[in-house]
């Protein structure tokens, strides 16, 4: 890719990238609404400052794709590997998305924000959420194993397991309903 191709302040909307293909390049300040990025390679793309709204990126590729600041809202993003985008100052949120499949192996989130999503079987082994928020968001099959959620906010999330005992929960805030999320793992009885 061209350091020098950069693609700044655009608005891209109704877009079926998985057709026409998406150009290699930096984006910056750009907007994406309602388009489609399903199958689509966008390896070693950078996303800065950018917002994708009601977009499916359900399998793309997004190998070394880094994502700086960037915000999805009412995306369809299913089976997405985050674990193997670019590391370097990955910063996202996520608002109304659906988030199912997806990987978070061994990532730094912290301060990440979840909003009403469907995070159906997401993999967050071996991931630092500190100070995370996870907002009224379905949490069932949700992989959380030698994970550090310090602090990390579960009060309006349900169906989540957590094990206390191989994640570093301290300070994590639970709602008294929630707080069977982490005591499964004992097979008891709450009545």
């Amino acid at each position: 890719m061209s350091k020098d191709f950069i693609v700044e302040d655009q608005s891209f909307s109704q877009t079926d990238f998985s057709v026409s293909g998406l150009n290699a390049a930096e984006y910056e300040n750009c907007t994406f609404e309602q388009c489609s990025f399903s199958n689509v390679d966008l390896a070693r793309l950078v996303f800065t400052n950018c917002v994708f709204e009601a977009s499916n990126f359900s399998l793309a590729n997004i190998s070394n794709t880094a994502f700086r600041e960037v915000s999805f809202k009412g995306c369809k993003m299913l089976g997405l590997h985050f674990d193997e985008c670019n590391p370097f100052l990955f910063s996202v949120s996520f608002v109304d998305c659906q988030l199912n499949l997806s990987s978070f192996y061994k990532m730094k989130l912290k301060k990440t924000t979840f909003n009403n999503c469907n995070l159906l079987e997401v993999d967050f082994t071996e991931a630092d959420l500190t100070q995370s928020v996870f907002e009224c968001c379905e949490m069932s099959g949700v992989i959380f194993d030698r994970s550090i959620l310090e602090k990390v906010d579960f009060t309006s999330s349900f169906n989540y397991a957590i094990n206390p005992e191989t994640n570093k929960i301290k300070k994590a805030r639970f709602s008294k309903e929630g707080v069977i999320g982490l005591l499964n793992k004992y097979d008891i009885i709450i009545e």
